[in-house]
């Protein structure tokens, strides 16, 4: 048994959020910490480390009902586009290691936050690369 994490607390109800949907396997609530307005959290109600360990039906309950949560930030709250994102492993920003998704309204570009991607592809047998990953697969 894991020492229990802060989304496991919340499921618990030992911490009090603001619900947006709860079913069996799932739970969404707004994000404490609003980069956005309306930035929401889609958590697995069940403990699994992240995206890579969880379960492939509970994997997609969850980015099913971030979609819905993206859909209406969309629609309700004028959000002009919306990042759905999940960070695995400390290497990546994951601070909480229970699988989550981050459902994160934009208003307009550069706002609240930002993912900057370089080339950094000089040097790199990308052939080689492809060929590995395809084969273990």
């Amino acid at each position: 048994m894991h020492e229990k994490d802060i989304f496991c607390k919340i499921v618990d109800g030992e911490i009090p959020c603001y619900k947006l949907y709860e079913d069996d396997d799932v739970l969404a609530f707004l994000d404490i910490s609003q980069v956005t307005k309306g930035h929401a959290l889609v958590i697995s109600k069940r403990h699994y480390e992240n995206f890579l360990s969880t379960p492939k039906e509970i994997m997609h309950k969850v980015m099913d009902v971030a979609q819905r949560i993206g859909q209406v930030d969309i629609k309700l709250l004028g959000a002009e586009g919306v990042n759905i994102l999940s960070n695995c492993y400390p290497a990546a920003g994951q601070s909480v290691m229970h699988f989550h998704v981050h459902v994160i309204p934009r208003y307009k570009e550069g706002e609240g936050f930002e993912i900057t991607m370089k080339n950094n592809a000089e040097g790199l047998n990308l052939p080689a690369i492809a060929g590995q990953i395809k084969e273990n697969l």
